[in-house]
């Protein structure tokens, strides 16, 4: 029997791994990739120790940190099921399933959907919701970003430097990311910023070709190469049956990363937390680690 089950290494279950390999737990990480949303990011410049990092470079620092304690890791496994029954929960992946006392879920949330004519048919043909996997091969090319929070204006900034034209679509009035990031999007001699404006369609002949946009009830076409979906992220918790969610899906925590299921705890962007931010979810993170220990010690597992 294991102590622990930790699902997902982004921040949350990296940290969470690192303080539960020095409590000398006994615990696995089971995910589908490392580094979750961080991975994608491009310019990072508030991970406190790092005025300046790549999305990829903090993963990677990450990584080597959790490897160090020679971290049993289940790479590349899609949890499909976690559950509670008496003492234990059961952790089935489409690979096998596990059994512990406890378990983190930290397995982060994933790109929302536009949901309209020809998204599905374009995915990876110019369609894709990944600036920082991506865009190095629309260099030169005219490509618009759907959003206007911080990762529409993260992926604005990156395409900036590499295609010849980026359209920014924008449904609201005015763009709701950080206004550091604004200026610099605003302020791009190659962006044209389109508030009041949503996505109808999009156009192409075994690729993207440009798009059909909606403005204050006009219709208009714009042609382009690439498109990069940025409108916000669905929580991944829908394999956690027996924990209470918000109406947006995310894991309900109390401040100890407690769910209403005692031995089940959560942490990073998948809870309720407020603020999305990549420290957030390490110290959170560790404070469930922290809380997973106390709850095994007054059981006397440990």
């Amino acid at each position: 029997m294991l102590d622990l089950i930790i699902i997902g290494a982004g921040p949350a279950g990296i940290t969470a791994a690192v303080y539960a390999a020095r409590k000398k737990m006994g615990f696995i990480v089971v995910t589908k990739d490392i580094g979750g949303q961080t991975a994608w990011s491009g310019d990072i410049e508030n991970y406190t120790g790092y005025q300046f990092v790549t999305g990829p470079d903090l993963v990677s620092k990450f990584e080597e940190h959790m490897r160090k304690y020679n971290t049993s890791l289940k790479e590349n496994e899609e949890v499909l099921e976690l559950r509670k029954k008496d003492n234990a929960v059961y952790v089935k992946t489409n690979k096998g399933e596990y059994k512990a006392r406890t378990a983190i879920v930290a397995s982060g949330k994933r790109s929302k959907e536009l949901g309209v004519p020809g998204e599905q048919e374009y995915k990876n043909k110019g369609l894709t919701y990944c600036a920082t996997c991506d865009g190095p091969l629309f260099s030169g090319k005219d490509v618009a970003v759907i959003g206007g929070g911080n990762s529409a204006l993260d992926a604005a900034l990156q395409l900036m430097n590499i295609a010849k034209k980026v359209y920014v679509i924008n449904i609201t009035n005015d763009l709701t990311g950080d206004p550091v990031m604004q200026d610099k999007v605003k302020n791009g001699k190659n962006v044209t910023v389109l508030n009041n404006t949503r996505v109808s369609a999009i156009m192409g002949d075994k690729m993207v070709k440009g798009m059909k946009l909606s403005h204050e009830g006009k219709e208009k076409e714009i042609l382009l190469e690439g498109i990069f979906v940025e409108i916000g992220l669905i929580p991944n918790s829908g394999f956690a049956k027996d924990v209470e969610k918000n109406a947006q899906g995310e894991i309900k925590v109390n401040n100890y990363n407690h769910t209403n299921a005692p031995g089940i705890f959560a942490s990073g962007d998948v809870t309720d937390v407020p603020e999305k931010q990549i420290i957030i979810a390490a110290g959170e993170g560790a404070k469930a680690t922290l809380s997973v220990f106390k709850y095994l010690s007054k059981l006397k597992y440990i």
